[in-house]
């Protein structure tokens, strides 16, 4: 029997171990009933983590397979062919290969969704279950489609993000680099001809000048330890409590945190609405939401929901005593609950938020340009202005 080392925690403390288990899944299982929470696992001197040759499937790629397979289940093709005809025709070469090893274990007798549990690193426990409940229910194809519908709501959802993010990050990379080739190619080239002619520097030039030289001397250095902070804090995220921390953060920093919560929001609303209509249990749906949330803080505060639902409270209870989740949020949940509707009442809550996102990312970026105009004109505009202050002097002493 195979043995795995993992990494994982109970409740605040973090474990490690080692477990004999039939298959990875089967570990997984077993850590879970003695309330482990697993973050990682592998099998022992087998597997080698090398993160920079990891070659992933995309969102975008796991939505059109889904899409493509709920499709060809409706028109009623055998599992295996269906499989069969998507390993061939995808474009991704880490899908086609994972989509050929679920075909073989189908064809071996495995049901699609413990075939699939094999590579949770292309199918994740949100699809996993929601395949397992589909199969369970003769509905898979229905269960495709809501899947397909989910991720390329994800991965729209991600597109807004990064749209926000790349204008003002390429904005800044680019002013910083135009930065600093003035500060260490031109400005070296008036100092010189200043000095030459005996003018006097002001003090916004001394300035200029100092900067200059001081990117000169220990510019390297700055960009190394730059990266090593930006990699340290990279590293310190992945702990349990550094993504808490950061998380945390992020969270509070104004404007941006409040669009952070909205995407958080409306993830976890979008995903907790999909497995419950596809009739997963309420438990395992939190669970699996928990885990998919994004954020940290947001991860615990549904951990904290589906402790206090399985002492018998109802699910707006804890919500409601959690700063996490909007008064909104709280009531429309609590009115899905009443109703038996809840399903139907996240999908609500969720598209509103995802409309909110839009809106707020829009915000966003129109708040932005004028910020970092103002930002490039003081930075390169002061750095000009203070080299043409000596010229007017020099030109008063011509004159």
């Amino acid at each position: 029997m195979p043995t795995y080392e993992w990494k994982g925690r109970r409740g605040d403390l973090a474990q490690t171990g080692t477990i004999s288990a039939e298959s990875k899944e089967s570990a997984r299982l077993k850590l879970r009933r003695q309330q482990i929470v697993v973050t990682q696992i592998k099998e022992k001197g087998k597997e080698i983590a090398l993160p920079w040759f990891k070659a992933k499937v995309s969102a975008r790629d796991l939505a059109i397979f889904t899409r493509q397979f709920s499709v060809m289940i409706d028109a009623g093709l055998p599992l295996v062919q269906c499989l069969e005809i998507l390993s061939v025709q995808s474009e991704n070469k880490v899908l086609c290969r994972v989509l050929g090893q679920v075909r073989s274990d189908v064809e071996s007798g495995s049901s699609l969704a413990d075939a699939m549990k094999k590579h949770l690193a292309v199918f994740d426990d949100l699809f996993c279950n929601m395949v397992a409940a589909g199969e369970a229910g003769g509905i898979l194809d229905t269960i495709l489609r809501r899947l397909s519908t989910h991720i390329e709501k994800v991965v729209k959802l991600r597109r807004a993000v990064r749209a926000a993010l790349t204008y003002p990050i390429a904005v800044i990379s680019i002013a910083m680099l135009v930065v600093y080739i003035i500060l260490t190619r031109v400005i070296p080239t008036f100092e010189t001809l200043f000095m030459s002619l005996g003018a006097d520097l002001p003090l916004p030039t001394q300035i200029t000048v100092m900067m200059s030289k001081f990117l000169l001397r220990f510019g390297i250095l700055i960009i190394i330890g730059a990266g090593i902070i930006v990699w340290a804090i990279m590293q310190w995220h992945k702990t349990y409590k550094g993504k808490r921390i950061i998380d945390g953060i992020a969270l509070k920093i104004p404007i941006i945190g409040l669009v952070l919560q909205k995407i958080a929001i409306a993830r976890f609303c979008r995903t907790l609405a999909t497995l419950i209509s596809s009739g997963v249990a309420i438990l395992d749906a939190l669970e699996i939401t928990a885990k998919t949330s994004g954020n940290a803080i947001l991860e615990d505060a549904i951990l904290a929901t589906r402790k206090s639902i399985e002492g018998g409270k109802s699910i707006a209870d804890p919500m409601r005593e959690n700063s996490v989740f909007p008064p909104m949020v709280v009531h429309m949940v609590s009115v899905g609950e009443q109703t038996g509707a809840l399903d139907s009442m996240l999908s609500k809550i969720a598209d509103f938020y995802e409309e909110e996102v839009d809106v707020a990312v829009a915000n966003l970026l129109t708040l932005i340009e004028p910020i970092l105009i103002l930002f490039l004109g003081i930075v390169i505009g002061g750095i000009v202005i203070s080299m043409y202050l000596p010229l007017f002097s020099l030109i008063k002493v011509i004159g």
